[in-house]
């Protein structure tokens, strides 16, 4: 998810996950050429350094890098998805950008979306054509955008958006991982598809998808298509679209995380090819011995310790259609710089609701009056089922952002701006589309 989904956050994480799955059934030589064949370079400049080492996985410190969605109407398969109207063609988009840290103990993984629209101011960036001055009140997924056009390739994209992130949260990351919409899709029709909540008819006349109500189980590119379209659907922001691509990487890490790794091992193998071929990793994490190092290191998470939120923002007062970060912002960033959960899970009173929390947190736009709207919350227990929290006068709250959840489709608004800012995916799958819950 932006088009969100496909990056891939399923693929940089499902994939590594069951890599170690995988390995012992795969030819080591074909997965890693697969990796060499698709690393890309860091371009020194910044934050970033010229040689970065290797990822440790067994180092005790937190790993991070950037997922990065590409909006490219390269090639068939992405045009399929995407479009291929003139003035796309050839372009390189950032719509999805996504901020992932894996503790150091290896059992939390945060997760932050950086909603497309806002308005950043971004410091010189090098490319491998020359220097883009510092640029000011700029949106944030012109970064890679422009990068790429100067540049003209990958490199100067990926980290001419690495650089900026680094300097907007005050973090050191050195990596990225990007994935385009045509990635997206065969990782999903890899694992067969997946199931995902419909809360509301779909019509879209962009895409011409066209869904009802209810649960669905989809392919790669109706779930792809899914997570991109904004109109008809929510409120019709990025913001909102972010929620949805969180919720089908959660949806897809669990699909691929329910497969017996005994005996599924053919379908693992496939996916974790088909997820390495589909992603573009920098240098320092593109090593086979790496990857596999950390999907062991990963092998007892569990999907309740992944923790989403968007980053917190409120419509810019320039342009009412773009966003701006609020300053709870630095509260996020500051967690993330300690290498903490971005939710404190015993806020939430219970191991399940800091996966709704987390779901719903998903997007969840605010940091700082959360701590606030949690002091109301936390004495109250959330309900085993959806996590969520049901107010005398029967108001539905999550307990990790304070915010409020619509019965109808599960969105979560924060509970001072009104924003939308996640999406109840716990409540969502057993209430709104009423379906047993996956151990």
């Amino acid at each position: 998810m932006q088009h969100h989904v496909r990056t891939a956050v399923a693929a940089a994480i499902a994939a590594t996950l069951v890599f170690v799955g995988t390995a012992a059934a795969a030819t080591w030589m074909d997965v890693n050429g697969i990796i060499k064949n698709n690393s890309v370079g860091v371009i020194g400049q910044g934050s970033l350094n010229t040689d970065a080492s290797i990822i440790d996985p067994n180092s005790g410190k937190p790993i991070e890098f950037v997922l990065i969605g590409q909006d490219s109407r390269d090639g068939a398969e992405n045009q399929a998805i995407g479009g291929s109207f003139d003035d796309v063609i050839g372009n390189h988009q950032a719509d999805t950008a996504m901020i992932v840290q894996i503790s150091a103990d290896r059992k939390e993984i945060n997760l932050v979306s950086i909603p497309r629209d806002s308005l950043v101011d971004v410091p010189q960036c090098e490319t491998s054509k020359g220097t883009i001055p510092a640029q000011y009140n700029v949106m944030f997924n012109s970064i890679f955008a422009g990068a790429y056009k100067t540049g003209g390739d990958l490199s100067s994209a990926a980290s001419c958006t690495l650089n900026a992130v680094n300097s907007l949260t005050g973090l050191n990351i050195q990596n990225f991982i990007v994935v385009d919409f045509a990635g997206l899709v065969k990782m999903i029709d890899s694992v067969g598809g997946v199931d995902l909540c419909i809360p509301q008819n779909v019509n879209d006349p962009y895409t011409g998808l066209n869904l009802d109500k209810g649960m669905h189980h989809l392919d790669g590119v109706a779930a792809t298509q899914y997570a991109r379209i904004r109109h008809g659907i929510g409120d019709g922001s990025d913001t909102s679209r972010t929620t949805r691509q969180q919720y089908l990487i959660k949806q897809l890490m669990s699909e691929a995380l329910s497969k017996n790794l005994f005996t599924d091992t053919a379908q693992l193998y496939q996916l974790a090819k088909s997820a390495l071929k589909s992603l573009n990793i920098s240098q320092g994490m593109a090593d086979t011995a790496a990857l596999a190092g950390l999907a062991m290191s990963l092998k007892n998470f569990t999907m309740t310790n992944l923790q989403t939120q968007t980053v917190p923002v409120v419509p810019a007062p320039s342009d009412p259609n773009r966003s701006v970060w609020t300053d709870e912002a630095d509260n996020l960033w500051e967690k993330m710089r300690a290498g903490k959960p971005i939710f404190d899970t015993a806020d939430s009173n219970s191991g399940d609701s800091s996966d709704t929390s987390s779901d719903n947190s998903a997007s969840s736009d605010d940091s700082g009056t959360t701590d606030s709207n949690q002091s109301d919350t936390t004495a109250e227990t959330p309900d085993p089922v959806t996590g969520l929290i049901t107010k005398s006068d029967g108001t539905l709250v999550d307990p990790s952002t304070g915010g409020t959840v619509d019965p109808d489709d599960g969105s979560i608004h924060d509970a001072t701006t009104g924003q939308y800012i996640g999406l109840a995916d716990r409540y969502l799958n057993a209430t709104v589309c009423a379906v047993p819950a996956k151990n």
